[in-house]
C-alpha cells in the first residue's frame, strides 16, 4: 500500500518530533498530528517557533519547513483517523499508580482509548502503528479491540518503537542507528510492514531498517533501555566506592571505556538517570518477569532502579551532612531541573527528588533552568504528594536568571548538564553567596580547580 495520509495520535515528546521529520522527509505524504490538549496543539501551531511545547535542538527548523505544507496539528482526532491509511499511536503510557501492578506495570488506559476510537471511526482498512513504549503483547490487545469492535474493516498492527535520546532527537531521527518494525508474519502483515519500510526508506538506508515479528520488536525496546540504564547504575555504584577509596570515577570510566568489549557510552557518573523511558521500561520488564514467575530475573533488573534511587538520595543526604547537618532555613540554588540538557522534559528528573528531600528538611530551594517553566517545576513537586501545594510554594522559588537564583545562597547544586552553566561568571556568583560557598556538582560538569581557586568548596560525584 502506498501511504499518502498519516495520522499520529499524541503530540508529545515522541509524536511531535517524529512526525515533523517524517513530514519534512516525505513531502508527498500528508502528516496530521492530533491531541485532545488544545493548549499543546496551539503551541505547535504558534507562529513563534520558540513556543513549541517540545524543546529539541533543530526541531524548530523542521517544523518551519513542513508545517502548513504537509504537516498539520489539530484537535480533530476523528477526521484525522478517517483520512489516514496509517495511524501512529504515540500517547503516554505511565507506570500504574493503582491496582494490580501498581508502581511497575504500564498503564494502558490511553492506548485502549485510542484503539476504541480508531475502531469506532475507521470505515476503511488501516495500519495501526505502536509508537509508544509498550509492554510485550500489547499489540494483541489492540488487535482484539479493533477486530471485535470495528466496522468490519481490516486492521494490521505494527510495532515501531522509538530509540530517541531527548536532546538529540532530531539528529537521531535523521540518522538512526536502526529503525525497528515488527508485524504479523502473514502475507497481509508483510504488506503492512513494507508500507512502513517504504516511508522510512525515503531517508534511511534499507540496511538499517530491521523487520521482526511484533513481539520481538516490543521486547527489543524494553531490553535496549534496560541495558543502557544498567550501565548508568553500574558506574554510579562505582562512584560511591571511588569516593571512599580515593579513586576518581572519571578516570575509572575512561580506563574501562577504552576496552572495546565495554565501550565508553553511558559510563558518565551523575546524580542519577531520569526521563520517561529508563525507569518506566525497567519496572515494566520487572513486572513482566514476575508475572511469569521469573523472580530472579525480576530482582536482577529491579536492582538497577534501586541503585538509581540510592544515588539521588545519597546526593541530597550529602548536601545536608556537608552543611553541618542542617539545611533548615538555608537557601540552596538548583542549576537545572530538566532530566538532561537540551530538553524541557522533567519526567523522573533527579532534581525533583533532591528538592523533595531538601524541602522535607525545611530548606529554601531556588531553581533556574533555561527551558523549564515554573508551572512545570511546581507540578513535578506536587505530583509526589509529599506535602500540600501551599507548603511547596512556601519552600521553592523559580528564578528568571541564574544570578538571582544563587544570590545569598548557602550552596549550589548542579542537577542538569546544560552547557551554558560552564560559561557563567563564577567569581560574580561566589561574591553574591554566603560563605563558605559550596558547590555540589551532580553532573561532574564544572572545572574543580577553577572554582576552588575562586574560593568555592567543590564536591563532585565519584571523586
Amino acid at each position: 500500500m502506498m501511504i499518502k495520509n498519516i495520522c499520529c495520535i499524541g503530540a508529545g515528546y515522541v509524536g511531535g518530533p517524529t512526525m515533523a521529520v517524517i513530514a519534512q522527509k516525505c513531502p508527498h505524504i500528508k502528516v496530521t498530528v492530533v491531541d485532545l490538549n488544545q493548549d499543546r496543539i496551539n503551541a505547535w501551531n504558534d507562529l513563534d517557533l520558540s513556543k513549541l511545547p517540545v524543546y529539541e535542538p533543530g526541531l524548530d527548523k523542521v517544523v518551519e519547513e513542513a508545517r502548513g505544507r504537509n504537516l498539520f496539528f489539530s484537535t480533530d482526532v476523528d477526521k484525522a483517523i478517517d483520512e489516514a491509511e496509517m495511524i501512529f499511536i504515540s500517547v503516554n503510557t505511565p507506570t500504574k499508580t493503582y491496582g494490580i501492578g501498581k508502581g511497575m506495570a504500564a498503564d494502558l488506559k490511553y492506548i485502549e482509548l485510542c484503539a476504541r476510537q480508531i475502531a469506532r471511526v475507521a470505515k476503511t482498512d488501516k495500519i495501526v502503528v505502536e509508537k509508544s513504549t509498550l509492554p510485550v503483547r500489547t499489540a494483541q490487545a489492540i488487535k482484539d479491540i479493533l477486530d471485535h469492535t470495528g466496522n468490519s474493516v481490516n486492521f494490521q498492527i505494527l510495532s515501531n518503537p522509538e530509540f530517541l535520546a531527548e536532546g538529540t532527537a532530531i539528529e537521531d531521527l535523521f540518522s538512526p542507528d536502526r529503525v525497528l518494525i515488527g508485524g504479523d508474519t502473514s502475507s497481509e502483515g508483510e504488506k503492512a510492514i513494507n508500507s512502513l519500510v517504504e516511508v522510512y526508506a525515503n531517508w534511511v538506508s534499507r540496511d538499517k531498517i530491521l523487520t521482526t515479528n511484533v513481539w520481538s520488536s516490543e521486547l527489543s525496546k524494553l531490553t535496549a533501555n534496560a541495558f543502557l540504564a544498567q550501565r548508568v547504575s553500574s558506574i554510579n555504584a562505582m562512584s560511591e566506592l571511588c569516593e571512599k577509596t580515593g579513586a576518581d570515577v572519571n578516570e575509572v570510566a575512561k580506563a574501562i571505556g577504552m576496552d572495546s568489549r565495554i565501550g565508553s557510552k553511558f559510563l558518565k557518573a551523575s546524580v542519577g538517570f531520569g526521563g520517561s523511558c529508563f525507569q518506566k521500561d525497567i519496572l515494566n520488564l520487572v513486572y513482566i518477569a514476575k508475572s511469569y514467575g521469573l523472580n530472579e530475573v525480576a530482582d536482577y533488573w529491579e536492582q538497577v532502579i534501586i541503585m538509581n534511587d540510592h544515588q539521588k538520595r545519597r546526593f541530597s543526604k550529602n548536601i545536608i551532612s556537608t552543611l553541618y547537618n542542617t539545611v533548615s532555613g538555608k537557601k540552596i540554588a538548583f542549576l537545572g531541573w530538566a532530566f538532561k540538557k537540551d530538553t524541557n522534559d522533567t519526567r523522573e528528573s533527579a532534581a525533583i527528588y533532591v528538592a523533595d528531600d531538601l524541602i522535607s528538611e525545611q530548606a529554601l530551594v531556588a531553581v533556574y533552568d533555561p527551558q523549564v517553566q515554573e508551572k512545570q517545576i511546581l507540578s513535578d513537586l506536587n505530583y509526589l504528594e509529599t506535602r500540600t501545594e501551599k507548603e511547596n510554594d512556601k519552600y521553592i522559588f523559580v528564578a528568571s536568571n541564574p544570578y538571582v537564583a544563587v544570590e545569598n545562597s548557602h550552596a549550589i547544586a548542579i542537577l542538569t548538564e546544560w552547557d551554558e552553566f560552564k560559561g557563567y561568571d563564577w567569581q560574580k556568583i561566589y561574591d553574591s553567596m554566603l560563605k563558605p560557598a559550596f558547590i555540589f556538582d551532580g553532573r561532574n560538569l564544572l572545572n574543580k580547580e577553577q572554582l576552588e581557586s575562586i574560593g568555592f568548596i567543590y564536591q563532585s560525584i565519584g571523586s
